[in-house]
């Protein structure tokens, strides 16, 4: 009967630790790399993420308008919460634009009442507006008679007394 050979067992046994020690230790260290890199640079997969869309944009800004407390005082016919003329029609106004934008928004653009029509058609046809029904009138009403296009003369004349003047030193 021949004896068996423990030395050969032996030696491969400790090539197969050696082996696996040194995976563990490399694993260790790309672990370790990628933490720093994580620590540095904040989470390298955030790019990876589903884009939003324009119903949960809408959502979060409907809740931070909830969560705000608005302006409710008005001025010189202005609400200054919205920077909306109040007039007929503004609670309509109000509740269907400002859910996506800022009133000062609309209140900074004027057009005739096909304008304002092409603006909504073309928020419904590529910004996801939904159809705004019998509001749609009660909305044009509104924009047509407080946001129409005004004739502008020339700016008004300086009033030359106010102006605080200096001298240019050379």
């Amino acid at each position: 009967m021949e004896r068996p050979n423990y030395t050969q067992d032996y030696d491969k046994v400790l090539r197969q630790l050696y082996n696996a020690l040194i995976f563990l230790a490399s694993m260790a260290v790309v672990l370790s790399a990628f933490l720093i890199y994580y620590g540095l640079t904040g989470n390298p997969f955030a790019s990876w993420k589903k884009p939003e869309t324009i119903a949960q944009k809408n959502t979060e800004a409907s809740q931070t308008i909830a969560v705000a407390e608005m302006d409710e005082r008005i001025e010189n016919g202005i609400h200054l919460g919205t920077g909306l003329a109040v007039a007929e029609g503004f609670e309509v106004v109000r509740a269907n634009c400002t859910v996506c934008h800022s009133g000062h928004l609309v209140a900074q653009n004027r057009a005739t009442r096909d304008g304002w029509q092409e603006m909504i058609r073309w928020m419904q046809r590529t910004q996801g507006l939904w159809q705004l029904g019998d509001k749609e009138a009660v909305i044009l009403d509104y924009l047509a008679a407080n946001y129409a296009p005004q004739e502008m003369g020339r700016r008004a004349n300086l009033n030359l007394e106010a102006i605080e003047w200096y001298i240019l030193e050379e």
